[in-house]
């Protein structure tokens, strides 16, 4: 006996097939990897940048951007790079690989990995207030390293440091990225940390005295003389220090291999001189003798 397209029985057959098809399309979206909405997300970030990446001021696909944050400062730098993602996962998964990365920068004289609780993976940085500082006057910063994201499409690695020196504190270093083809990637690095009212107060006061000729890459308007006028004071402080980190990326990932410590360290050096105004402080020859003693000292990073 077959049943009228208007039966009670007819009705929830097709009610049934619709609330199959509903749970299976929730079903198919639940188990979709979470990275794949991270990566479009940075695409979609690519897309709409693409006009600014296009006419950059730093001579190549570079966006740097930095703001002051409720309890401190966060520099921003978006990049195309060419490099496939897969050289970068390679490259940059691995706490070992991070230590040889951040030990590029030239306040940073030591760095050791090592497992944290709950067999966490650490990465102490020891840093130096000045770059002729001695490294027992360095400071210590304790990383837990993680990959959150590591797909064909996608790269998410994160260091967080919950406490600092000097009344700092929050320290979080992000490198995201996403393949845009075969050969080229877009990055995403982000560098930030909190400082309490005195640290931000005595910062201000250093950078509008002995400080005052420092400036970072945002122009704000254009001098008496017609030159750029570049952003000072804090947020020109976190934007050099956003752009010497990616530039410890950029020159890692030029030369890769365990062999390559030199060629590394040129390339950094290199790299900071393109931006002299702002990142200028010391001779390749002095630049290249300090890391050749940290190296000395210590060993490879690791």
């Amino acid at each position: 006996m077959s049943s009228s397209p208007h039966s009670p029985v007819s009705w929830m057959r097709i009610l049934a097939a619709a609330l199959s098809l509903v749970l299976a399309s929730a079903q198919a979206f639940a188990a979709a990897p979470g990275e794949s909405s991270s990566a479009q997300a940075l695409r979609d970030v690519h897309q709409r940048m693409s006009d600014k990446l296009a006419h950059s001021g730093f001579g190549r696909a570079i966006q740097l951007d930095s703001m002051e944050t409720a309890d401190g400062l966060q520099g921003d730098v978006h990049a195309v790079v060419e490099h496939p993602l897969s050289e970068i996962a390679t490259a940059l998964k691995g706490s070992a690989h991070w230590c040889d990365v951040l030990t590029l920068h030239v306040n940073n004289r030591r760095c050791r990995t090592s497992s944290g609780p709950q067999g966490r993976e650490m990465l102490t940085l020891y840093v130096v207030r000045r770059y002729d500082k001695p490294v027992d006057q360095a400071f210590e910063l304790p990383f837990v390293y993680r990959v959150s994201s590591s797909s064909p499409d996608h790269l998410l690695v994160e260091l967080s440091a919950e406490s600092g020196p000097l009344g700092t504190s929050n320290y979080r270093v992000t490198l995201e990225a996403v393949a845009l083809d075969d050969h080229k990637s877009f990055l995403h690095f982000s560098y930030s940390y909190d400082h309490n009212t005195m640290v931000r107060l005595g910062t201000m006061a250093y950078l509008a005295t002995f400080g005052s000729d420092k400036v970072g890459f945002t122009v704000v308007g254009k001098t008496p003389e017609g030159q750029p006028d570049y952003i000072r004071g804090l947020r020109g402080l976190v934007e050099r220090n956003a752009m010497r980190y990616f530039l410890t990326l950029d020159a890692y990932l030029s030369a890769p291999g365990p062999d390559q410590v030199e060629r590394r360290q040129r390339r950094w050096f290199a790299g900071a001189e393109q931006y002299p105004r702002q990142l200028h402080e010391i001779d390749l020859d002095t630049y290249l003798a300090l890391k050749r003693e940290d190296r000395q000292r210590d060993g490879p990073a690791r």
